[in-house]
């Protein structure tokens, strides 16, 4: 009824659950609490665990963004260690040398200790997935559809994988398909997760560019590869205040230390 991180906001006040159930719910809160229950101990035995804005293992970068979902649900085990984490994103479309950018980043992230985070889509973020796995980094992909689906299909297998060595966060139920509305909160989820997010190749059309006006209204850096400055929104939006410019690999990392320290975001 309400937009989800006003649910999460509501969730953390006095009376905090129990009331908004009751006050969403009515006389019906009770039987509503009991299907939920018997819902979380199916999902815990498919090996998803759901997560609340209430439970101290939420990520804390993603906590302190106002978009934050009221609930995550996650295949695999999130880690302290997640607070370094990096988003590396960009068109389903790459040309090669996009693809070649995106490895390079993603290997240069793992050297420097970062995790890589994308969002599992063809393209730019199947490069950056793979390559972190490769050089024996941690990834994590954070979907716009419920765990139950692999979109695209193809990438079925590798979303496994990063469940088994990483981990796969989605702010949907379980049994949410793909949908248009789905992947914008996606990209809102995964900029507040990151302290940064890396664009490496995008069109005026590009999805990425969502993430990288929400990461900006987080008050998180936006990376953008030189390449991109070609294009006129790139151009703009190199010129608001967070946003970044780089022509390697090391800048990236250069420039998130800088702007994160050891971990804790400043302007």
């Amino acid at each position: 009824r309400q937009p989800w991180h006003e649910y999460a906001t509501l969730a953390e006040e006095p009376g905090g659950p129990a009331e908004l159930l009751s006050r969403e719910h009515g006389l019906l809160a009770a039987e509503s609490l009991e299907g939920a229950g018997a819902a979380l101990a199916a999902w815990r035995q498919e090996g998803i665990e759901p997560i609340t804005i209430l439970d101290s293992h939420y990520p804390a970068n993603l906590r302190a963004v106002h978009d934050r979902p009221p609930l995550l649900f996650v295949a695999g085990r999130l880690r302290s260690e997640d607070t370094r984490s990096v988003a590396v994103v960009g068109t389903r479309q790459p040309t090669p040398a996009g693809i070649r950018t995106a490895q390079q980043i993603a290997a240069e992230l793992r050297r420097a200790r970062y995790v890589v985070v994308s969002g599992l889509a063809a393209g730019i973020d199947t490069a950056a997935h793979t390559a972190a796995l490769q050089a024996n980094g941690r990834t994590l992909a954070v979907i716009g559809t419920g765990l139950h689906h692999a979109y695209p299909p193809q990438n079925k297998d590798l979303q496994a994988v990063i469940a088994q060595k990483g981990a796969v966060l989605s702010q949907f139920w379980p049994h949410a398909p793909p949908t248009r509305r789905g992947f914008p909160m996606r990209n809102a989820v995964m900029s507040g997760l990151t302290l940064a997010t890396v664009v490496v190749e995008a069109s005026m059309t590009s999805g990425t560019r969502i993430q990288a006006r929400r990461a900006l209204a987080q008050g998180r850096p936006v990376l953008l590869h030189a390449a991109l400055m070609r294009q006129d929104w790139a151009r703009e939006l190199a010129g608001r205040p967070g946003t970044h410019v780089f022509q390697s690999p090391a800048q990236v990392t250069e420039t998130v230390a800088r702007l994160t320290g050891t971990g804790a975001l400043v302007p």
